[in-house]
């Protein structure tokens, strides 16, 4: 478990970093890093993520500000004197060596006995899969391969520090799932703190004890994965984080951080609002389609404190272990609902109408500039 924000292993300060003067690629940057945690910088690319990281790592230099390792400026310390595992996209293995020399290599370099060394290779080999691998090339292994030994290498001498930049980006689906697995039931025993960049939401999701959310060069949200996805702060993160339904309108009533927001065709439903806003403010209102209970045009599915809209249901997908609504509004908007496979006869033929349903706490209202500008 990851300790108390009182004394991290990482702190930005104030980081900026830009190339040409202008425009700032990270934009003061304040974020502190628990020791122990698993923390991943999640964003598209050119959000400043892959460059938060390098800075870190020692291979870009701040524009502004300090970053701290336990306490200690790093500004003035070689990447090779900041003890910390790193976990490259492109592999960065040497070509001349064998499998297990690669992954020796961090031990070797730090006097550690040739027993030792071997027990440590062996041991990181079964981890990644690769047992049998010790003897071979680089060259004679597929990207996946090198790119499993990549991340032994990082870890095989337990740092303090580990930092991966989309590791597992070259393997194949089934793989990639269950090395995010690996590597978390990995950090978990191990206790050493991850940083890990991403633009794959599932896999954020999947490994992470808090994401940091990048847009253009800023954090947006840095929260738990629960949080991020259920209360997203602003619109960028509830469109950037999995799906959802975009409802807008303007907000005719306040109760606390309830509102009643008036949509386009006249409809009026009930959302919660991310952050204060007036009576009268143009909003954008966010709704996971799995979050949305969906019938035959009745009103059994209606019960006190939920919204409701109906539609008419334009096509169904069956995805194995759940189908996919695609509904046409009155206003002519598409709305999708994701369903258990078990729900697939409670919905009507298509072109009929339905109702939707959902809990208030489930939709959530964002400015409509906030959107404009998360975009």
């Amino acid at each position: 478990m990851a300790t108390s924000m009182s004394d991290p292993i990482v702190r930005f300060a104030a980081i900026s970093k830009t190339y040409d003067g202008l425009a700032r690629v990270v934009d003061r940057l304040d974020l502190d890093i628990e020791r122990g945690e698993f923390l991943t910088l999640l964003g598209p690319s050119g959000s400043g993520k892959t460059t938060t990281l390098m800075m870190l790592a020692g291979f870009e230099t701040p524009t502004e500000g300090e970053i701290l390792l336990e306490g200690k400026p790093l500004s003035r310390l070689p990447p090779h004197r900041r003890a910390i595992g790193m976990v490259f996209q492109n592999y960065a293995l040497f070509p001349h060596m064998s499998v297990a020399d690669n992954i020796a290599f961090p031990l070797t370099v730090r006097g550690m006995a040739r027993d030792e060394v071997a027990r440590r290779v062996e041991r990181a080999l079964d981890m990644v899969q690769l047992p049998a691998f010790g003897e071979r090339r680089p060259a004679q292994l597929s990207g996946g391969q090198q790119q499993r030994v990549a991340v032994a290498r990082a870890l095989v001498f337990e740092p303090k520090l580990v930092l991966m930049d989309e590791p597992l980006g070259a393997l194949d689906k089934q793989l990639r799932e269950q090395m995010q697995l690996e590597v978390r039931r990995l950090h978990r025993r191990l206790g050493v703190t991850m940083i890990y960049v991403t633009h794959d939401q599932h896999e954020a999701l999947t490994m992470s004890d808090r994401i940091a959310v990048f847009h253009r060069g800023r954090v947006q949200q840095l929260d738990a994965p629960e949080h991020i996805y259920e209360r997203p702060a602003n619109a960028f993160v509830a469109r950037f984080i999995g799906e959802n339904n975009r409802l807008e309108g303007r907000i005719e009533g306040i109760d606390g951080d309830r509102c009643t927001v008036r949509l386009a065709g006249d409809a009026l439903v009930e959302g919660s609002l991310a952050a204060p806003l007036p009576a009268g403010t143009a909003v954008m209102m966010s709704l996971r389609p799995e979050r949305v209970q969906i019938g035959a045009a009745a009103p059994t599915i209606a019960a006190n404190g939920h919204c409701r809209l109906t539609g008419r249901l334009r096509e169904v997908i069956y995805l194995g272990d759940h189908v996919r609504a695609r509904i046409v509004l009155p206003s002519n908007d598409d709305f999708t609902v994701k369903r258990p496979i078990d729900d697939v006869h409670r919905l009507p033929a298509i072109g009929q109408p339905v109702d939707l349903a959902w809990a208030p706490e489930h939709c959530r209202a964002f400015a409509r500039d906030d959107a404009d500008v998360a975009t």
